[in-house]
């Protein structure tokens, strides 16, 4: 008997060992503050109970995980847009509490000229994934892009007055820069440069964000639009466009209207159906603003700053064109049929800034 009452005392002190550890609870009160300067941005966080803490930043279509003792942790965007963060306080590496929280940068261009304010669309749409963007992040353009050089078909079928070379698009500060300058090259008083993604990426239907700061003055003539694939094989407007925006630079309401605008084969002749918007004060050259549309197999929609301002209904059959892949274009046109000739007021160089290009399916 007092063998078994020994055997027993020992199983128990076994099983109430004060060394064996202990799950801990979880961190409580998490606190964030986040501080901005141009792009950096500087989490400080804090928490009861915590061991250490794990601060992710969401860039763009990559993530960067910081993991820290104090809470802090710094990042720099590239890019003006609207990023989230995440910030976790660990008891241990599967215990912990979180916060989320979105951050919109904007980005100051430097010596570009740029307006360092203006609207910026987010990276996320209900129900729609990014398929395809470029930020203009780099020292050069992206091999998405293409150039169109010279002088075109009976000036690009407008009497524009341009040539458009490759050297007056550059990328750098976050920014491509598209510039029309009055400049003598071979037998245009004018250059500027056109680039597009024809040939390597076009889309059919999807949501498009452009966001841009437009030049301004009488005879500049920017835009950014789409034409259709087929554009080799039919022509136009059999290949179908849309204008995603226009602008028809000059005085009065000129410098601060956008057109949105469709073109069309009905019945073998060119048809065309468009909008416009228009700023109660200022112009498209003052700060940025985002260009968009959203297309689907029946209707397209023209919004500015994510207001709608004009749309269409494509069901139809004589504009079964707008239910074909289509590519982007981004050029800054000078002079021609619609915006005529620069004149005495109209100030050089001129132009074009693009933060991103966005498509969303």
């Amino acid at each position: 008997m007092k063998f078994l009452t020994l055997i027993f005392l020992s199983l128990s002190l076994f099983s109430c060992d004060p060394d064996e550890p202990k799950t801990p609870g979880l961190p409580s009160n998490l606190q964030t503050q986040l501080t901005i300067t141009n792009g950096e941005v500087h989490v400080q966080a804090s928490a009861d109970s915590v061991n250490f803490y794990t601060i992710t930043f969401f860039d763009n279509n990559d993530s960067i995980t910081v993991e820290t003792q104090d809470g802090e942790a710094t990042h720099v965007f590239n890019s003006s847009g609207t990023y989230t963060i995440r910030t976790r306080a660990h008891t241990l590496q599967t215990s912990f509490i979180e916060k989320t929280e979105e951050v919109v940068i904007e980005i100051s261009s430097g010596n570009t000229g740029a307006p360092s304010s203006g609207f910026i669309s987010p990276l996320s749409y209900p129900n729609m994934t990014l398929v395809w963007h470029d930020e203009f992040n780099g020292a050069s353009l992206s091999s998405d892009w293409t150039y169109d050089i010279g002088t075109g078909n009976w000036g690009w079928g407008n009497n524009e007055l341009q040539y458009y070379k490759q050297d007056n698009a550059v990328v750098s500060d976050g920014l491509l820069t598209i510039t029309a300058k009055n400049e003598t090259f071979n037998t245009s008083n004018y250059t500027s440069s056109r680039i597009k993604t024809q040939g390597i990426k076009s889309w059919k239907y999807g949501r498009i964000d452009v966001r841009a700061a437009l030049p301004y003055g009488q005879g500049l003539w920017p835009a950014i639009w789409m034409l259709g694939d087929n554009i080799t094989s039919v022509g136009w407007p059999e290949c179908g466009e849309i204008d995603i925006m226009e602008l028809i630079g000059g005085a009065g309401a000129n410098d601060r209207t956008i057109h949105g605008t469709v073109h069309w084969s009905n019945a073998g002749s060119h048809a065309q159906f468009g909008g416009s918007k228009s700023l109660s004060s200022g112009k498209f050259a003052d700060e940025f603003h985002v260009f968009s549309i959203i297309w689907d197999a029946n209707s397209i929609h023209w919004l500015l700053d994510d207001v709608e301002y004009h749309s269409i209904d494509t069901s139809p059959a004589e504009l079964s064109e707008f239910r074909e892949k289509f590519f982007i274009i981004l050029n800054v046109a000078v002079g021609g049929n619609w915006p005529g000739s620069p004149d005495a007021s109209t100030s050089f160089p001129q132009k074009m800034f693009v933060d991103y290009v966005r498509v969303f399916q």
